[in-house]
């Protein structure tokens, strides 16, 4: 779906520069408009959508953002099979209500002779930053990219990508930037699985596979609701779940403190599960709170 800025279709306005972004928002940010965000890289599903109706709780105008970063693709051939259909997430914002959307092309947020990477140090290094080298530099340098276009009062972030989560606050505590990051619950589909766009990518005996991964996260949180506290016995239990799939692959399953990342010996409240698990050669993401 093609649009310039100032094309309405059904009060939903769409942008393809920085400059038209601008030209929308500036006349609203004066009126005193509070601005919310919600990035996207497209091939939305419910988890999206929620995040931009919990957006509505908390600004006047709502901007969403469809852009299939490559810088954070470690691996171009999941770059190249990422499917986005910008016509069908159009239509789907639109029915949410939002207000304006940013569709920028490589170009416009790479223009030729780019080279300022952002890059969070600390936060970045364990789980997803050890097995995709570069991946959280593109995040960190992409979301700085569309704060600046958009300056939003208040942006939000589904905890489904956790990591990525804390990395965003941290980037927007150390720089001091403006904007208030709300944090998106996770969406799970009626049987349980971890809404994610590479669920389509899972054939049906992978799906079911799919399913142990939150199954084993459910009766961990269960476990810890009835007293257990060892870290290894929780990530027993997950791990235990896991391998009845017909080939598990877990590239890691970890408790970690949701404030900092580092792993706990000992759970507790703030203690969240991570786990990344392999189904049909796709990677899958999950994480619980206990």
């Amino acid at each position: 779906m093609q649009g310039k800025a100032g094309t309405q279709e059904k009060d939903m306005q769409i942008c393809q520069t920085v400059s038209q972004l601008r030209a929308v928002l500036a006349p609203l940010r004066a009126a005193g408009k509070r601005i919310g965000f919600v990035p996207t890289m497209g091939a939305l599903h419910e988890g999206h959508i929620s995040l931009a109706r919990t957006l509505r709780e908390h600004c006047d105008v709502r901007v969403c953002s469809i852009f299939v970063n490559p810088t954070q693709f470690n691996d171009p051939k999941d770059y190249q099979a990422y499917q986005v259909n910008l016509e069908r997430d159009s239509e789907m914002l639109r029915a949410q209500g939002v207000d304006v959307l940013f569709s920028p092309t490589v170009e416009q947020i790479y223009p030729p002779g780019f080279q300022t990477i952002v890059r969070v140090t600390e936060i970045s290094k364990p789980f997803e930053g050890a097995l995709r080298p570069g991946h959280f530099e593109g995040v960190a340098t992409v979301v700085t990219i569309l704060f600046n276009a958009v300056s939003p009062h208040v942006a939000i972030f589904g905890e489904k990508d956790f990591q990525q989560l804390c990395l965003i606050e941290r980037m927007v505590q150390d720089l001091a930037l403006d904007i208030r990051i709300i944090r998106g619950a996770l969406v799970r589909d009626s049987d349980g699985l971890a809404l994610s766009s590479r669920n389509a990518r899972l054939s049906a005996a992978g799906r079911e596979d799919a399913l142990y991964i939150s199954r084993g996260l459910f009766a961990a949180k269960e476990a810890f609701i009835s007293g257990e506290r060892s870290s290894e016995a929780l990530e027993q239990i997950v791990r235990s779940y896991i391998e009845k799939m017909k080939d598990p692959q877990v590239d890691y399953i970890a408790l970690v403190d949701e404030k900092n990342l580092k792993r706990v010996a000992t759970a507790q409240a703030d203690t969240r599960i991570l786990v990344v698990a392999r189904v049909d050669g796709v990677r899958l993401l999950d994480n619980i709170g206990l």
